[in-house]
């Protein structure tokens, strides 16, 4: 009686008819592996998508409700050799902890066998070139024997098992070769021993051993590292919150059971838990994985806040607006776990070439026998320069060749504050040749004030602010911290690139452009008594007013601005604003190339008209208008206080109110990407020099585990170099408080 495995309680039913469900698979050591169960699993009926990612072996799998089960996932994992159960953080990193000890132990024997098989064969090939005796050649091929076969016996399992497994369900991986020639070298040195033969070679395979096992232990250790980035997220994590009832009563809840509207209660020096806005209180918090400023940020009325921070000497009541899965910090995370799964089209080819690699290597191997024997060779000779080709082509530097690059740069990248939302980011950034910026809430900052609201009918004003708060725009953000009561009204909607509106006691409420409100002639105006301030525009019914807003250019823009000029990168600006808004803010940047007024479908037609000339653009905005042009621009980029929909269009994300991790990005984009390159390339000519020598028979498998091992170590330390990063730019002189209007 076969047992099924009940998964429905780890299955996410989607909106669009499928579903989802994520598992921690386990026998991954290669590349080869993961196009294996990726296609295998594609193949069975009603899966959407199988995506698994080497770094943590997390399988994200999608299929169309109700046409397969979960448990026929696992059912087909394990049919290919796999072990699988449903992903939890905390029991995949107690799993992959014992996995790493054992392979500390592993390669602890295996290096300490080495020294000592090492000093044997130093007497042994001394004595042969002066006056051994075969007898003391033969104690010591015989104990060098006695230290190889356990070692390779104990230390060998994690390739031994691997290959074993990979040829019960009647494939290859990357192991099966290596443990042939592992073992060809064994059984060939038993023989030589046993014949009194002058030369043997467990030297050769325990020295292998150990240097496949150092790959293999740093190979997990970085992956280990790179998994750490988003535990350290998890631990920012609030699990329970101080939730404040109707009636006053502070009830202590799990944050999961919190819902936007809800209040909650922070005391000092606790971790906020949710996103919000301070409600009463005053504090200082550290708010540095928003902001990247490791100073403390006042918190006051009005203010929002993040899940993630830390709250330091007040007590504060907040207005969640965002909790659990909704929160900025659960987006971070989103965003690391999308970088990790995708896959660039270098990673794409490094896993075609590895996948081709057994069958290609066994061939090589065979047809290197074969020419041996064929010349009048010895049986000995033709398999030990058989051996060497199976060891000197293992494609251990190809297979790290991309992914340590895409390791390293994507932690280069969170250090300066950015996170990739997309596998072929790094590529795509780092062919950009022309940026194209919006203005609000990209190179200006989103903290803006209204600054004629005294001038404003109290009740038209805190009507206005409340109709703000269902907007995702700089300018009615700004708007919405004139709210007193914080209840967004109910049903109100956002119309892309024109405002907000709503039915509020039979009347239609909006805010936005003028046009969208009605409010033309009074924007003109406005426009003529402060011309350097931005507007929005309110009505209510017959009732109009137009809001100024007063904002600033992000503090580095400027520098940030001329040094990718000096990178050689054309600089532009197309905004919604009035042109005669923008064009301070261009003269400021010293950007030429500018437009203002611009609508979404226009600020596309201008990224076709670029395209069209052949450019490759990036573009960099903010605003729910601008999220189609992201999606239209070769790469994109958004401020992570961007609009979720924004963020969903953009490439990559970052923290701050700087720009400068714009900068950043393109640096690091740039090195990673000639890094990319090098490392294949180093790889291929390795290949090209090493296997033709092994194959006329001028590498010992001794040296060709060297040769192996050593071209591993050359790729990952040219990879380290994109950690490296040039000196920031210089902040711009306090002269930003450049008043413009909102796009």
């Amino acid at each position: 009686m076969s047992e099924t495995i009940d998964l429905s309680v780890f299955v996410k039913r989607q909106d669009d008819g499928t579903a989802h469900l994520d598992l921690a698979v386990e026998g991954i050591d290669c590349a080869a592996c993961i196009d294996e169960i990726e296609d295998g699993l594609e193949r069975l009926p009603g899966i959407v998508d199988a995506r698994l990612n080497y770094t943590n072996h997390r399988l994200s799998v999608q299929w169309r409700d109700g046409e397969i089960a979960p448990s026929a996932v696992v059912e087909e994992l394990r049919r290919l050799g796999y072990r699988a159960h449903p992903f939890q953080s905390r029991l995949m990193e107690e799993e992959e902890t014992r996995r790493a000890q054992w392979l500390l132990k592993c390669l602890a024997v295996a290096g300490f066998a080495s020294m000592n098989i090492m000093l044997l064969a130093v007497s042994v090939w001394s004595g042969n070139a002066t006056d051994i005796t075969q007898e003391t050649r033969d104690f010591f091929h015989w104990l060098s024997a006695l230290i190889a076969l356990p070692t390779v016996a104990y230390a060998g399992q994690p390739f031994i098992q691997s290959a074993l497994g990979a040829l019960r369900n009647r494939r290859t991986n990357m192991d099966v070769p290596i443990v042939i020639g592992i073992m060809l070298a064994l059984v060939m040195s038993v023989v030589e021993t046993i014949n009194h033969a002058e030369h043997t070679y467990f030297d050769s395979v325990v020295m292998l051993l150990f240097f496949l096992l150092c790959g293999r232990y740093l190979d997990q250790a970085m992956r280990r590292k790179t998994r750490a980035v988003a535990g350290n997220l998890a631990a920012l994590k609030a699990e329970v919150a101080h939730r404040i009832g109707e009636t006053g009563e502070v009830v202590l809840v799990p944050t999961a059971a919190l819902n936007p509207g809800d209040r909650v209660l922070v005391r000092p020096g606790e971790r906020i838990a949710v996103d919000g806005v301070v409600l009463s209180g005053a504090s200082e918090i550290d708010e540095s994985l928003v902001t990247g400023e490791t100073a403390r940020k006042a918190a006051t009325t009005g203010g929002r806040v993040y899940a993630g921070s830390l709250n330091y000497n007040g007590t504060l009541t907040l207005q969640v607006t965002a909790a659990g899965k909704g929160t900025l910090l659960d987006e971070v995370e989103r965003l690391l776990e999308n970088a990790a799964a995708a896959k660039s089209r270098y990673v794409q080819l490094a896993d075609r070439v590895a996948r081709a690699y057994a069958p290609v290597v066994h061939l090589a191997a065979a047809l290197t026998a074969i020419v041996w024997i064929a010349t009048g060779a010895t049986v000995h000779d033709a398999i030990i320069t058989a051996v060497a080709v199976l060891i000197i082509t293992c494609p251990c530097a190809l297979a790290l060749a991309v992914p340590v690059v895409q390791v390293v740069a994507s932690g280069a990248l969170f250090r300066a504050g950015v996170f990739l939302n997309a596998g072929d980011a790094l590529e795509r950034l780092a062919t950009a040749d022309t940026i194209v910026f919006d203005k609000t809430g990209t190179l200006t900052l989103s903290d803006m004030r209204v600054v004629n609201a005294g001038g404003i009918a109290p009740d038209l004003l805190e009507a206005a602010a409340r109709l703000g708060l269902s907007s995702h725009h700089p300018l009615a953000a700004a708007v919405a911290q004139e709210a007193r009561d914080r209840r967004p009204f109910d049903g109100a909607i956002e119309e892309a690139g024109q405002g907000v509106r709503a039915i509020v006691d039979g009347l239609e409420m909006r805010l936005g452009s003028p046009a969208f409100c009605g409010a033309t002639a009074l924007a003109h105006d406005a426009v003529r008594e402060r011309a350097d301030a931005s507007l929005i525009a309110f009505s209510w019914g017959e009732r109009r007013a137009i809001l100024l807003v007063r904002q600033a250019l992000r503090p580095d823009a400027v520098a940030v601005v001329k040094s990718l000029r000096e990178q050689g990168l054309d600089c532009r600006i197309l905004s919604g604003d009035r042109p005669e808004a923008v064009a301070p803010i261009a003269q400021a940047l010293g950007i030429d190339m500018w437009r203002g007024g611009c609508n979404p479908a226009e600020k596309i037609e201008a990224l076709d008209a670029l395209k069209a000339e052949g450019r490759k653009v990036l573009m960099v905005g903010d605003g729910l208008n601008d999220a189609p042009a992201l999606a239209a621009a070769h790469v994109s980029l958004s401020p992570i206080s961007a609009a979720d929909l924004t963020q969903a269009q953009a490439d990559a994300v970052f923290l701050g109110d700087k720009l400068g991790p714009v900068l950043d990005t393109v640096e690091i984009s740039r090195r990673a990407n000639r890094l990319m390159r090098q490392n294949l390339k180093i790889a291929l000519v390795y290949n090209l020099i090493a296997v033709p020598l092994a194959f006329l028979g001028y590498v010992t498998p001794l040296v060709a585990a060297l040769a192996m091992s050593g071209s591993s170590t050359i790729v990952t330390l040219n990879a380290l170099r994109a950690r490296g990063r040039s000196a920031p730019a210089e902040p711009a002189a306090p002269l930003q408080e450049l008043a413009v209007q909102g796009a």
